[in-house]
């Protein structure tokens, strides 16, 4: 019996989705109107508003996304580590890679964030993921025996988030590995173990 191809078109979700990672991670969220992300999607004004209500929704939606895949590509670089230490690296290290992608423009939660209006859905997306960034690194800085988890874990937070405002000003990938370092020395001191 011979194999039947999926013929099937992505939904207008899927489609929209698709445009709006792609428009808005490249160009911004302010800088893009609904207009092109519509005509990226290949879909009817209509099919927007029927899905998502408007831009901020789709932004939200958008970076909900994000969340998800960033949140699935560090989960899979720190299962692969066996110690907390090396968890906490591992983060820094699978950052580094995103850093050497040529399509790499930021961090898409900093970018939209500062973009956003206070107390609307595209802060609460920024904020939700910051918060789930802090809260890893807070539990693997207690499950590696740091005397202050919450200290160390806000710290490790503003090294990641400042690595990938400095990887995208700067044009230099390099910066992951000065971010490691600097990542394994705040671990040494609040833990007093080494690598």
């Amino acid at each position: 019996m011979a194999s039947v191809q999926s013929t099937a078109k992505p939904s207008a979700r899927e489609r929209l989705l698709a445009a709006a990672n792609e428009l808005f991670y490249a160009e911004g969220v302010q800088a893009v109107g609904i207009d092109r992300v519509i005509e990226h999607a290949g879909v009817a004004k209509a099919s927007l508003y029927n899905t998502f209500g408007g831009k901020e929704q789709l932004v939200r939606a958008y970076l909900d996304t994000r969340h998800q895949g960033t949140a699935d590509r560090i989960s899979r670089a720190v299962a692969e580590r066996d110690t907390p230490r090396e968890q906490m690296l591992a983060v820094f290290e699978s950052q580094g890679r995103q850093f050497e992608r040529p399509d790499f423009h930021g961090c898409a939660f900093i970018r939209a964030g500062a973009e956003a209006n206070p107390g609307g859905l595209v802060e609460e997306a920024a904020d939700a993921f910051r918060s789930w960034m802090r809260e890893l690194f807070t539990r693997l800085a207690t499950e590696a025996g740091a005397t202050d988890p919450d200290t160390l874990g806000h710290q490790l937070q503003i090294l990641y988030d400042g690595a990938g405002i400095s990887a995208l000003m700067d044009h230099d990938s390099t910066v992951a590995a000065t971010t490691r370092a600097a990542a394994s020395a705040l671990i040494t001191a609040a833990t007093g173990a080494s690598a």
